[in-house]
């Protein structure tokens, strides 16, 4: 928990620096994809990696956040501080539609229902032409009327900004999940659900919550990819983003909270270099994954998490005080439970069994 919390810290930290030291629009567009990817892996972690179920539809939520944002904008001229909460919100209320159905169902049925939707989802903005444009899309969506005066470094800041205040409050809303009882609730279902429900766990109430909030976080990416790129079409839905979106959370590593953003660090960069070679791109992908599958199961994140719990001892002794010796010289074993640990006492002397530091 508090590794956790304070790499995120240290990360977003780090993150914030960075225009201040970076002046190519070049890599500050990347840096943004960056932390727009972050969000995105970060609401599916919600589901793949806590509650334990593979959704293969999560480009719905990012579709709907988007084109609700554009609509909102260019059609009620909603400021884009506003558009971008609504987002979230129409897109969460998606995810209660398609959760209230896809969430009692598991294992394989769950995948095949949940990208059924977002398939749905991307035909009906395709052919409903009155309302979402068709296949032209709806572009100029608006963006902050200074901007236009400011020049396109400054753009990039500002967005940079953005994306960053977007990520800083889908990594808090998802640490306040995780760490709260709702989220140990929904890991135990993860694990296992019967005897999750056996202790009183209602596996359907908690996966609904991871659900419905990583659905609210993609949404708000959603919202913001939107007005960063002033142009919405079907293709928000398609495919491609779902494969970046579970390729980083695999390669980063599945519940936790920062392989998230390992992985769309390294995968985004990844995916620029690899920008000229189109043909090898999907194949090194597919090979990256099988990698990951295979031999680091628990992607980079839980490896490193693994060698630092090996470091680790199990336990640590520290002699106890005086008082706690035996009084006679007889072999005896004493166990006393407390806040500090256990007490072992026997003819040789007293230890004090506790967690280490």
């Amino acid at each position: 928990m508090r590794f956790e919390r304070n790499a995120i810290l240290v990360a977003l930290l780090v993150a914030g620096l960075l225009p201040l030291v970076v002046h190519d629009q070049y890599l500050l567009h990347v840096a943004i994809m960056v932390l727009f990817y972050a969000v995105l892996a970060t609401s599916l972690n919600l589901v793949v990696g806590y509650v334990g179920e593979f959704s293969l539809g999560h480009t719905a939520f990012l579709g709907t956040g988007a084109y609700a944002a554009a609509l909102l904008s260019t059609q009620l001229d909603w400021p884009m501080w506003a558009t971008i909460p609504a987002a979230g919100v129409l897109a969460a209320a998606m995810g209660l539609l398609i959760g209230s159905i896809t969430l009692r169902l598991q294992g394989p049925f769950f995948v095949i229902v949940t990208l059924s939707f977002a398939e749905v989802l991307r035909l009906v903005a395709d052919n409903w032409v009155a309302f979402t444009n068709g296949p032209m899309g709806i572009a100029g969506v608006p963006q902050p009327a200074w901007l236009a005066q400011a020049g396109n470094l400054a753009t990039r800041q500002f967005f940079f900004y953005l994306a960053w205040g977007v990520l800083a409050v889908s990594l808090y809303l998802a640490y306040r999940f995780v760490y709260s009882n709702a989220g140990r609730a929904a890991v135990a279902v993860r694990e296992n659900r019967y005897v999750a429900q056996s202790i009183g766990i209602r596996p359907f109430r908690y996966a609904m919550l991871a659900f419905v909030l990583g659905a609210f976080l993609a949404g708000m990416a959603g919202g913001f990819y939107a007005h960063y790129i002033s142009f919405v079409g079907p293709e928000v839905f398609r495919f491609a983003f779902m494969v970046s979106m579970i390729i980083m959370v695999l390669v980063g590593g599945k519940g936790t909270l920062i392989g998230p953003l390992i992985g769309a660090l390294l995968v985004t960069f990844l995916e620029e270099y690899l920008r000229e070679a189109k043909e090898l791109r999907l194949s090194l992908f597919g090979l990256a994954v099988m990698a990951i599958v295979l031999f680091l199961p628990r992607g980079l994140m839980g490896f490193l998490t693994t060698r630092r719990e090996m470091r680790t001892p199990p336990y640590a002794l520290s002699r106890a005080p005086q008082g706690a010796a035996p009084a006679d010289w007889r072999s005896q074993i004493r166990c006393a439970l407390g806040r500090g640990g256990a007490i072992l006492s026997g003819a040789s002397g007293a230890w004090r069994l506790g967690k280490p530091k």
